[in-house]
């Protein structure tokens, strides 16, 4: 066979890499409850970017076969290639900051170009697996390559999302909805200060009567340094604002005694079970999120 011929067992190969690594960032890109990417040009952006990133872990493994070396320099342009969608997502989410309900905050914006840069890495690790596990079987039956292929890319992908997916507020804190008192210009939620900026008559018509909170109560004591995070409180704000609307005002708070985060706001739509989930659901920020187990001191376990 004519050596610029690429074999058919060498194009199976690659086509079942790319299908894997494709459908793996169709799977992880979701339009969720946050919105985000926007559908539908953020949904095509990102798919192309997933199969670029496919193709270049499909075809690794005949490059190396046939020591064509150069070609592995392709995967060191996908990397700044993926770094340079880092770059792009948080260029783009700071530049629609003046024109959100709240801002999201550095952390939060962070938070998710980190995670678009990951996916594709994880696209290239699964194709890249599905090709060397398909090459290693190259003297069995192409079903039995494909099918192992497959099983490989699987398993690939379901540790890769169980390993870098994170936690959320849910876990890590109980969320109820609170009791909105306003006392003159002040606002209290379940007895806790909120703020003293509802001066105007209509101001404290409207939150006493359509204003909605929640209050978030971390389930352990070290979980109050997240939670405390300036950050994290401004990410759980700007998702239940993004969710619910904002007709008139939003407030966060924190209550030093017991660690508890206040959120309150005059929604557009009044929903108090989804703003629970909203609350629940959202991230933390994996440049806020501290392990106790690692940080906790023998001298400090002595004084507990």
């Amino acid at each position: 066979m004519n050596n610029a011929t690429i074999s058919d067992e060498t194009l199976i190969l690659i086509t079942t890499a790319i299908i894997m690594g494709t459908l793996t960032r169709l799977i992880t890109l979701k339009l969720d409850y946050r919105q985000y990417p926007s559908y539908p040009n953020g949904y095509f952006t990102h798919c192309v970017l997933g199969f670029i990133a496919a193709a270049i872990g499909a075809v690794a493994m005949p490059a190396i076969k046939t020591k064509n070396f150069v070609a592995m320099t392709f995967l060191t342009i996908a990397i700044q290639q993926f770094r340079d969608v880092r770059r792009a997502e948080r260029e783009s989410l700071v530049s629609l900051e003046n024109t959100e309900f709240t801002v999201r905050g550095d952390a939060y914006i962070d938070g998710i170009s980190k995670t678009f840069e990951s996916r594709n890495y994880m696209v290239l690790m699964v194709s890249l697996v599905t090709g060397i596990v398909m090459q290693l079987l190259e003297d069995h039956s192409i079903p039995m390559q494909v099918g192992a292929g497959v099983l490989a890319g699987s398993i690939t992908f379901t540790l890769l999302r169980i390993f870098t997916r994170g936690q959320t507020v849910g876990q890590v804190a109980d969320v109820a909805i609170g009791k909105v008192e306003v006392k003159g210009a002040e606002l209290f939620v379940d007895d806790i200060y909120v703020c003293n900026t509802l001066g105007t008559e209509n101001a404290h018509k409207m939150m006493a009567e359509e204003g909605m909170a929640a209050v978030i109560t971390p389930k352990e004591q070290h979980y109050r340094i997240t939670l405390d995070n300036f950050g994290q409180r401004q990410a759980i704000l700007f998702e239940v604002c993004r969710a619910l609307g904002v007709k008139r005002y939003h407030f966060t708070r924190k209550e030093y005694k017991e660690g508890k985060i206040v959120v309150a706001i005059v929604p557009i739509i009044r929903d108090e079970m989804f703003m629970m989930q909203v609350i629940k659901e959202t991230p933390l920020l994996e440049n806020v999120t501290k392990y106790h187990g690692i940080m906790k001191h023998k001298y400090i376990s002595k004084g507990e």
